[in-house]
């Protein structure tokens, strides 16, 4: 009978590039693969073809010999040597190896054939890593300012003090999986199609405990409240995050610790209101030293700053005092202090205050009741 021709096979014509014979290929595989169509003969038969097609025809002189030869190529009998040394595949022993090779599987597992498929290459499973934990901490404005040191305890899955992580019994021992016998994996039969996956006994990692430790059942963590001191450096903000590396959960079977990030929240500020590096505050001023000048404490995060107050300053003025505001948490440089002003007017006057103002409205030349421009009111309410 002889055999069908391999560009029909695939469903492309003689000038297919590469890559259009690689995505027929793919379409074909995935239509007749044995797991997608169980039992079916002519399926898995179909599947055989395709993968055989493809191996032949991906290959350059492979492709060049079929299409001067055509299947004489691969038979010895064509006046050329066959690829595959007069096999019936070309050489191509197994259909799944170059189905991995275009689905991205591999020996190493993790491709999109094992995915699909269950497949899983690769040696045993290592141990399991630890989780990374998160602590939320709240600091105080002026703490943020300065740095500081906290004590902060949290409870994570810690290595057993017992079985010191092995998860053995003190005496005891791990000994050889007697499932996989060491090899940490499995095989498991589909019909014509085997594959590799973790041994579920071990969980790969090719041994199991003899007698499991009392105190942590076997998985070499028991839950434990710690207490360490963070350091916090100057400058932190709501939000920034410190990384503690190893300072999280314990790993399992010797997998690596995670790490402990600590979130931190700045509490808000009576006084201060924080913008990046810099801190805004309001002060109230007496109208009599916005009039004439003059000099006030104002209160700062390091103690207390002296302000000049010009003469003729007006309620909303802003002032800037260098340095005074949040250190960059790089250390690189110093925010500032942005004082704004507010005038304050008083409510009550006794008689020798109000008698001096109205002495001041006077050589002003403020009258008590000021007349508004001539016509004020009437432009100011005139129709439109």
């Amino acid at each position: 009978m002889a055999k069908e021709d391999y560009y029909e096979l695939l469903g492309v014509d003689k000038t297919a590039s590469e890559e259009d014979l690689k995505k027929a290929y793919r379409k074909k595989a995935v239509q007749y693969h044995p797991d997608k169509n169980p039992g079916n003969k002519e399926a898995e038969e179909m599947f055989k073809k395709v993968s055989e097609a493809y191996e032949v025809l991906k290959d350059p002189q492979k492709r060049a010999a079929y299409d001067r030869y055509g299947h004489a190529a691969f038979t010895g009998g064509g006046g050329a040597r066959g690829p595959g040394g007069g096999g019936g595949m070309g050489g191509f022993h197994d259909p799944f190896d170059i189905f991995r090779e275009v689905f991205g599987g591999g020996g190493g597992g993790g491709g999109i054939f094992d995915q699909f498929f269950g497949g899983g290459g690769g040696g045993g499973g290592g141990g399991q890593d630890g989780s990374d934990l998160r602590y939320d901490l709240e600091i105080t404005l002026e703490e943020a300012a300065s740095g500081v040191e906290k004590e902060i305890a949290f409870r994570k899955a810690a290595t057993c003090e017992r079985c010191h992580g092995s998860g053995a019994e003190p005496g005891s021992k791990r000994v050889t999986c007697p499932t996989c016998r060491g090899s940490g994996q499995v095989r498991r039969s589909a019909g014509i199609i085997t594959f590799t996956q973790p041994c579920p006994t071990c969980g790969g990692s090719g041994s199991k405990i003899e007698k499991p430790c009392t105190a942590c059942r076997g998985e070499g963590r028991t839950p434990q409240t710690v207490k360490i001191n963070a350091r916090i450096p100057a400058g932190v903000d709501t939000g920034s995050r410190l990384r503690k590396s190893g300072l999280g959960e314990a790993g399992v079977s010797g997998g690596q610790p995670g790490d402990l990030y600590i979130v931190i929240h700045v509490k808000d500020h009576g006084i201060f209101e924080r913008q990046d590096d810099d801190l805004f505050c309001e002060i109230p001023i007496k109208f009599t030293l916005a009039a004439l000048g003059g000099s006030i404490e104002v209160p700062t995060l390091f103690g207390k700053g002296t302000l000049k107050i010009p003469p003729g300053t007006q309620s909303g003025t802003t002032f800037r005092i260098k340095g005074k505001g949040m250190p960059s948490l790089r250390g690189q440089h110093q925010g500032d202090q942005i004082v704004r002003v507010h005038v304050e007017v008083p409510a009550k006057l006794t008689a020798e205050q109000r008698k001096a103002l109205e002495a001041y409205a006077a050589a002003m030349g403020d009258p008590h009741d000021p007349e508004q421009p001539k016509g004020f009111f009437k432009n100011l309410f005139k129709d439109d």
